[in-house]
């Protein structure tokens, strides 16, 4: 009976501590970015680079939590994407800004289709300058759907 109880206890205060080392973010805490265009030599294109705001860069490394549409990209190279918006309205077809997608690199394949509302958890990673890449990354990821 006390074991039991002490079970509980420990069960309790590690589901506790897990959920509270998260932090839970929304898109518009990822707003707090500006952009503007420059020209790569490697790709011969102009591309909006971001200038991330303080509230942005202190989520930097943290473990997060964010809430949005799975979108499936290239399942074969493991390629996935959360948007604050469904598919036919997301960045790419003109729905929203580059803030509004992040790039997710999921530990274990997801079994989400796309449009799905997803929570997705892990830690966010900021690229400024990698233009094959989302400006968030979310790594070590797992995620549940809603």
């Amino acid at each position: 009976m006390i074991r039991n109880a002490f079970l509980t206890v420990v069960f309790g205060l590690c589901l506790l501590f897990s959920v509270a080392a998260q932090e839970k973010v929304t898109w518009k805490d990822l707003a707090d970015v500006n952009f503007t265009s420059k020209y790569f030599d490697a790709t011969d294109e102009y591309f909006l680079v971001p200038d991330f705001g303080k509230s942005v860069k202190e989520l930097e490394g943290k473990e997060i939590s964010i809430t949005g549409y799975f979108l499936s990209l290239s399942p074969e190279d493991g390629i996935y994407m959360l948007s604050q918006n469904p598919m036919a309205s997301c960045f790419f077809c003109g729905g929203g800004g580059p803030e509004s997608v992040m790039e997710v690199k999921f530990t274990n394949t997801p079994a989400f289709k796309t449009d799905e509302v997803v929570t997705v958890t892990g830690k966010l990673k900021l690229n400024a300058d990698d233009v094959n890449h989302c400006n968030y990354i979310v790594t070590g990821a797992s995620g549940f759907a809603l």
